[in-house]
């Protein structure tokens, strides 16, 4: 909450039970011009948003009892004056919740060399779109490009946090109304829109979201790593993600149809599954029945189809390195994939399929398919959320072999899923955000060292630079490196 916010509803709170003592002593005028200045200054440092409506209801209550209140009258309780303390209370209890819930929250700043530009790019392909009704329709997708650049931008102002697709389908995930996320235009983001690309050549790395989630709701992640010097191709899969504006207007959002066509029977797959670990099967038995589930899951199609997205979108950087805003800014040696949940699984896939990955790094996600039975060829880091120990461990399944260079196998303590998203900040109680206790700054400080410093290592070739001592640097993270099948 902001500072303004956070003195109007103290003195609101206040205000409504210590009124008649103060109005023997201050001239009620003065009492409702300091109502007003304070509501005005809000206004226009901080600027209105729904969320404080309950908070702006009160002042004109409190303004109007301040006007008429007969102090020399004694204060007699009835009837109507409880029904209106308690009306007051509810109106205070409501105030304080919805800002609390839905703050206008601080992004981290980021702390790399460079300051971050960002670029959108429409990719359009002649594969046929298997998730739109219309049989005519070509696979197409929205990526926005986050870079380094050496732009001063101390005088600037960032971009909006998320755009109207990201909004409104955040709201209708959640039951909101259309206009409940215009709020988000008082966060004040650090990346700048078309502002030049630093004149460097700059490895590249691909980012995948989660299944169902804002494409690019992860400012915390991607400007801080784009900050260090990396070139981040931010996926927005179409009818996968909440919503994508394409240039000419159109918006797509998540496809929930489709969604429950796909899942159909899967529970009938995965439920042997659930079973073998709930009945405390050793590994070795649990192992053939994980696997075949692994192979079998429709969460496989959705990451071998988002798989295909990052694939196509390679196919596309040496014409970006020849024309655009990105020409001679590409490091093509240097491919590198990262994504978070069904994202990092599929990240994986592409590092499987994929020669010119060199680097890979999942956040948090199960990889459906094949992998089980297969080591990766290339340096690759897992890191997990701080899952109850309920929890079915499939990836300890999933990575049985794990590849034949490093294996970096993390676990963020005290976080949840939604922990390496941008949804700590946006939704502080935990209970809603389905987040851990750990604290968000911290959290995404570490994560985004642990990747920056992995990818500094396997794509830069920094050999100064070690991964593991980020997990000697924070008791937070538990850290195991593998090469080959050997713990280093």
């Amino acid at each position: 909450m902001r500072i303004f916010e956070i003195i109007l509803l103290v003195v609101i709170s206040i205000l409504p039970f210590v009124k008649r003592p103060l109005l023997r002593r201050i001239n009620p005028t003065y009492l409702i011009a300091f109502l007003g200045v304070l509501l005005s200054m809000h206004f226009i440092i901080e600027g209105w948003r729904w969320q404080m409506i309950p908070a702006y209801i009160l002042v004109f209550i409190l303004a109007w009892r301040i006007k008429v209140v007969d102090v020399a009258k004694p204060s007699q309780w009835s009837f109507l004056k409880v029904i209106g303390y308690l009306g007051i209370t509810i109106l205070l209890v409501i105030g304080w919740i919805l800002p609390m819930a839905l703050p206008v929250f601080s992004l981290p700043e980021p702390t790399g060399p460079y300051s971050v530009g960002t670029e959108m790019v429409h990719v359009q392909t002649q594969q046929d779109e298997i998730i739109s009704k219309d049989p005519d329709d070509k696979r197409e997708f929205m990526v926005k490009i986050w870079y380094p650049s050496e732009s001063d931008v101390s005088s600037m102002k960032g971009e909006k946090y998320l755009d109207a697709a990201g909004r409104s389908g955040f709201a209708m995930k959640y039951g909101l109304p259309p206009g409940a996320l215009n709020y988000l235009d008082h966060i004040k983001t650090y990346a700048f829109s078309g502002i030049p690309v630093a004149d460097n050549s700059f490895p590249v790395l691909i980012f995948s979201h989660g299944y169902g989630s804002k494409a690019t709701g992860y400012y915390a992640l991607l400007s801080e790593i784009a900050s260090q010097g990396y070139v981040i191709i931010n996926m927005n899969h179409t009818y996968e993600s909440l919503g994508v504006t394409f240039p000419d207007g159109r918006i797509k959002h998540f496809d929930y149809e489709f969604q429950n066509e796909i899942f159909g029977e899967s529970m009938t797959v995965i439920q042997p599954l659930i079973d073998a670990f709930k009945n405390k099967k050793s590994y070795e038995e649990r192992h053939p029945i994980v696997r075949k589930a692994t192979l079998n899951y429709f969460e496989g199609s959705v990451q071998d189809r988002w798989a295909e997205d990052m694939i196509t979108t390679m196919d596309l950087l040496e014409k970006w390195n020849v024309e655009g805003v990105l020409k001679d800014r590409l490091d093509l040696n240097k491919i590198g994939v990262f994504g978070h949940s069904v994202g990092g699984g599929s990240v994986g896939n592409v590092a499987m399929k994929d020669e010119r990955v060199k680097a890979a790094v999942n956040l948090d996600g199960i990889q459906w398919g094949n992998k089980i039975d297969s080591m990766y060829r290339i340096p690759y880091l897992y890191v997990s959320a701080d899952w109850p120990a309920e929890h079915e461990d499939i990836n300890s399944h999933v990575y049985k072999y794990k590849s034949t260079d490093y294996f970096y196998e993390t676990k963020l303590m005290k976080s949840g899923h939604p922990n390496f998203m941008d949804i700590p900040f946006m939704i502080p109680v935990r209970s809603l955000a389905g987040t851990g206790e750990i604290d968000p700054y911290l959290g995404t400080e570490i994560v985004t060292k642990l990747v920056t410093s992995f990818f500094d290592r396997h794509l830069k070739n920094d050999q100064a630079v070690n991964p593991q001592s980020i997990g000697e640097q924070y008791d937070m993270l538990e850290l195991t490196v593998y090469k080959g099948d050997s713990i280093k």
